[in-house]
């Protein structure tokens, strides 16, 4: 089958570029052959005027002329040919014959009649042609021919060309264990069939950008060893009504002729979000392409064996009649990795790249929480990269550090200039953060902190948690909102000055304290009631919050514990501040020269040891 398959691809790409090229010269001919036919009018006019000929006639200067219709080919006695049109000189014949010229006629010259026909049909030909170029174009370069709007998109890998296995796959055992009995299913059908049982007809991969759920369908199709079409959900809708549901026609036909096979759609909540969301009935086109996928899907006849996998990170927008039982009637979640999905993740990566011995993936894994596979992926690319330009044979622990840290924090700005005082101002602001971080229970570990402009921010403090965290308590909560107020705290007793650098920080804080009070119940005086709901709904096409309506006295308390929670805070981190002038001004200045501390070198000054500049 894959023979096969290479030999009528590379036939029709053939076929494809010689019917390119034909047009191309047609094109030219036609040109050419129009050229030709007005050139032909005109090259028989020269600079031999019709009153010089008369005058050469009745001198006896002219032996010959040959009279085509208009055009007259005059012989002169010197041999010279000239030619010229007739003015219609009624006497011309008779003049001529007196002075013993010799007179030839000649029948008119008539164009032919397909010369005659191109001519007259070349302007609308030519219009034809364009309009034709650009309705390939815009249907995606002309794949499948000008008119082959309704054709699917959808590329298919055979079991030659995909190669991926759940042994690419790491860090989603769950998943993996939930489509195992979906590759069993597509490897021996009857082992279902002959106990009434029936595989789920659609599949629903739900998960955060970078999981991997493209990669798990891919892995499940290499596993079966069954023809894989994919798809995206843009590809069905076009500008023309009525083509997004004939693709997804064509297809499930196409599928039909390889099953057992798996059709994977990403991201179909492009094409699959809920109808009649808009005013006036919404997108018809998309709607119809629903429709028409809702119609395919829930048309499978028993034992088919053509299974459709589609992947979202946007499950809430999706069309009800799609979760139904009999369509997506299976949801498998492909969640981000905790610490040992990252490890697994880690080792997958970095079997491709030469590694130094002092690289450790579960130190990486360890200092990588809310990494995605994507993340990963791009960490351990980071680290290569980092490595070539050093022109190292090896990837080592220094360079996974560094692409660490630019993900996480940013780029380095190494160019860019700031004034002393504002590099003083940054130093005391990280400092403050940091010293209410280490003095409080229930906080991240503060694993590094720079004065080194990062990314947007002029410095960064950086805490990673010590385990993965699924939960967080009210202690947790408002300490974190402490160690936010630090850095502007910091700023005004030590600079006597407010900067925006905070401004993020308050954004935070706000935020936090708000969900406290009105999504956490976690006040006493509010209670446990939801004052706002994080559900959302589809309004024209969009994803819109939803708002809990409460009364004007309510939200006035609703405030109220707000102000109340950001006031504690700010003193609680102001308190601690104050206590500990020493360490933030040792901190400070320890900055200023490294720009740099990491974890060991915050503790040593935590706990009030001689900091060398040199460690």
């Amino acid at each position: 089958m894959y023979p096969i398959f290479i030999i009528v691809s590379r036939s029709s790409t053939l076929n494809s570029s010689f019917s390119k090229v034909a047009v191309w010269i047609g094109i030219a001919l036609a040109l050419f052959t129009v050229f030709r036919h007005f050139d032909g009018r005109s090259r028989f006019q020269d600079n031999y005027t019709y009153t010089h000929f008369m005058d050469d006639v009745r001198s006896g200067h002219i032996k010959k002329v040959e009279v085509q219709g208009d055009v007259l080919r005059v012989l002169s006695d010197n041999g010279y040919v000239h030619s010229l049109v007739s003015p219609g000189d009624l006497w011309m014949v008779s003049d001529l014959l007196k002075n013993n010229v010799q007179v030839v006629a000649k029948p008119r010259e008539e164009p032919s009649f397909l010369a005659s026909v191109f001519v007259s049909w070349f302007p609308m030909l030519l219009l034809i042609g364009v309009w034709v170029f650009f309705m390939r174009q815009m249907q995606g370069g002309g794949r499948g021919g000008a008119f082959s709007f309704g054709k699917s998109r959808a590329k298919m890998l055979d079991d030659a060309t995909n190669k991926t296995t759940f042994a690419d796959v790491a860090g989603c055992d769950e998943a993996k264990e939930e489509v195992q009995e979906l590759v069993d299913f597509l490897k021996d059908p009857t082992k279902f069939q002959k106990l009434g049982g029936r595989i789920p007809r659609g599949i629903l991969m739900v998960g955060s950008p970078g999981t991997g759920k493209t990669l798990l369908a891919r892995a499940i199709a290499g596993e079966a060893k069954v023809p894989f079409f994919s798809i995206s959900g843009s590809d069905f809708v076009e500008m023309f009504v009525g083509v997004g549901a004939s693709r997804v026609r064509d297809m499930f036909e196409n599928a039909k002729k390889y099953s057992p096979c798996i059709i994977f759609i990403d991201e179909i909540d492009a094409v699959g979000r809920q109808r009649g969301a808009g005013v006036g009935g919404g997108n018809d086109e998309r709607e119809q392409t629903l429709n028409q996928m809702l119609v395919e899907m829930d048309g499978f006849e028993a034992g088919q064996g053509v299974v459709v996998i589609a992947a979202t990170n946007r499950p809430d927008v999706l069309d009800p009649a799609l979760l139904r039982p009999g369509r997506f009637d299976r949801q498998v979640v492909v969640p981000l990795p905790d610490i040992k999905g990252r490890e697994q993740i880690l080792k997958v990566h970095m079997g491709k790249v030469p590694l130094s011995d002092d690289v450790d993936p579960s130190i990486l894994a360890r200092g990588t929480p809310g990494f995605s596979g994507a993340d990963l992926s791009n960490l351990v690319n980071e680290s290569a990269l980092f490595a070539a330009r050093r022109n190292a044979k090896k990837v080592e622990m220094f360079d996974f550090e560094k692409a660490k840290d630019k993900i996480m924090m940013g780029a380095e700005r190494l160019s860019m200039v700031m004034p002393e005082e504002e590099r003083r101002n940054t130093a005391y602001h990280e400092s403050g953060h940091v010293v209410v971080a280490k003095m409080l229970p229930k906080t991240d570990p503060v694993h590094k902190v720079t004065i080194i402009p990062r990314g947007l921010a002029l410095g960064v403090t950086m805490q990673l948690p010590d385990r993965d965290r699924y939960s967080m308590d009210k202690e947790r909560l408002l300490n974190t909102i402490s160690v936010l107020f630090g850095g502007r705290i910091a700023e005004e007793i030590f600079m006597n000055q407010m900067t925006t650098g905070a401004s993020n920080d308050f954004e935070k804080a706000t935020s936090i304290a708000r969900d406290i009070v009105t999504r956490y119940g976690m006040t006493k005086e509010l209670g446990p009631m939801i004052y706002a709901d994080n559900e959302s709904e589809v309004f024209l096409g969009r994803s819109v919050t939803k708002t809990i309506h409460v009364s004007e006295a309510t939200m006035q308390k609703v405030d109220n514990e707000i102000r109340t929670i950001i006031d504690d805070q700010y003193n609680v981190a102001r308190n601690i501040i104050e206590s500990n002038r020493d360490i933030i001004e040792n901190m400070a200045e320890s900055l200023l020269k490294l720009e740099t501390l990491n974890s060991d070198q915050i503790d040593d000054i935590i706990s009030r040891k001689h900091l060398s500049i040199n460690d």
